[in-house]
């Protein structure tokens, strides 16, 4: 008998503080666990209206309990994670689609960079409380990730282009079809069963869907820390 096919599929947008929560554990599992991590760029706003869901800026109880969750979850899990200081209108007014757009490019034409990239968008609007929705700090994101000013202008143009706007949109239905209500999504594939676990405090809870040891978020293996 061959070895389990295991893959997760994280479904996230850049947008979502928690998203980048379970992103940065799930890579540092991923070769500790011996999954195919598949990075899947989606949109929040269009699960949220799938969904029905209002996003946590409307609800000022959640926000309120959202400030000081971030400030313990940034100690506790080691990724420097602070909120912009006009966290509605980042949330609710200026979005992702741009950013989400380029990631999905990314994807596209260089896979390879998609973890790089994706955590240069999260440092510049979840660490230093940047703009990310301007082409030029994009750009920078990119060109910081390693992509040379030639790659991520070529992948800035495509943003617009019905491949990729066709492609972020299944990728957000296909969260959808999953059940997601918001992000990020955790999606187990285990040989013929599948698993949806939502947000990033499921992650013992998926250790024991894959069989694995949970060594808290920063596993004492390897460069584990960001």
């Amino acid at each position: 008998m061959g070895p389990r096919s295991r893959t997760l599929e994280l479904f996230y947008d850049v947008l979502s503080p928690y998203s980048w929560l379970a992103f940065e554990i799930l890579c540092r599992y991923k070769n500790i666990w011996n999954v195919d991590l598949q990075l899947r760029p989606s949109l929040i706003s269009g699960i949220m209206k799938d969904s029905g869901n209002q996003p946590p800026a409307m609800l000022p109880r959640k926000a309120a309990y959202m400030k000081d969750d971030i400030k313990l979850l940034r100690q506790f899990l080691q990724v420097p994670i602070h909120f912009p200081k006009e966290f509605a209108s980042v949330v609710l007014e200026k979005g992702s689609l741009t950013a989400m757009r380029f990631l999905t490019s990314v994807k596209l034409e260089h896979p390879e960079m998609l973890e790089k990239v994706s955590r240069e968008l999260w440092l510049r609007i979840w660490s230093r409380d940047e703009d990310i929705t301007e082409p030029q700090s994009i750009l920078a994101a990119a060109e910081k990730a390693g992509m040379s000013t030639a790659q991520a202008r070529g992948l800035l143009e495509r943003v617009s282009t019905p491949q990729v706007k066709n492609q972020l949109r299944e990728t957000t239905e296909a969260a959808c079809k999953h059940g997601a209500f918001g992000l990020p999504i955790t999606v187990a594939h285990l040989d013929d069963t599948t698993h949806m676990l939502f947000g990033s405090d499921r992650m013992e809870l998926l250790a024991h869907v894959l069989g694995e040891k949970w060594m808290g978020p920063v596993p004492p293996v390897g460069n584990a820390r960001l």
